[in-house]
């Protein structure tokens, strides 16, 4: 193989490795959780950052919007002024945004101090991969939104950062 055929090669090979990388980010399915995953939600033990249990019990009978983030990972934190924006507009509406961080409960308290959130905050803890992964996460990446409807079936999940219009529009069809 000649000099200028390993550089198509290996031009194409990028484009194909960036454009699944890149694509791979901006997955949206409807009803991909299992149940498993679901029922492992709720039975988690979470924590706010402050260490002090959080009661799922509360989350019972609304319609939950579950974003997993790290404070380390940009889309994360770029989407969250939308996210409050959401849950400030649905609050009246039994709509809860519950965030799921996947980063030190250190990290999650100084970064709330800077940008702080109305809705909950959660500490994903070790359990946090196994529970996004039975969620519909696959790729294990963040960040990662799933939708859980008020008689607790997910009916909504997007790898990547969320488009607040097509949100809005999935979370009305869940009243």
């Amino acid at each position: 193989m000649n000099r200028r055929q390993w550089i198509i090669i290996s031009g194409m090979s990028l484009l194909a490795l960036l454009g699944g990388a890149l694509t791979s980010q901006w997955i949206s399915k409807a009803g991909s959780a299992s149940e498993a995953g679901i029922q492992a939600f709720f039975a988690n033990e979470w924590q706010k950052p402050d260490t002090k249990p959080i009661n799922t019990q509360e989350w019972g009978q609304k319609v939950l919007v579950v974003n997993f983030w790290a404070s380390w990972c940009p889309p994360c934190v770029e989407e969250m002024p939308q996210l409050e924006k959401l849950q400030s507009e649905f609050l009246q509406q039994n709509v809860l945004f519950v965030g799921i961080a996947v980063d030190s409960p250190s990290n999650v308290r100084e970064f709330l101090k800077k940008t702080p959130v109305s809705y909950p905050i959660a500490m994903g803890g070790m359990n946090a991969s196994q529970i996004y992964k039975a969620l519909g996460n696959t790729q294990s990446a963040l960040p990662f939104t799933v939708i859980i409807n008020a008689k607790g079936k997910a009916i909504y999940s997007k790898l990547g950062k969320i488009d607040e219009e097509e949100l809005r529009k999935v979370i009305k069809s869940a009243l």
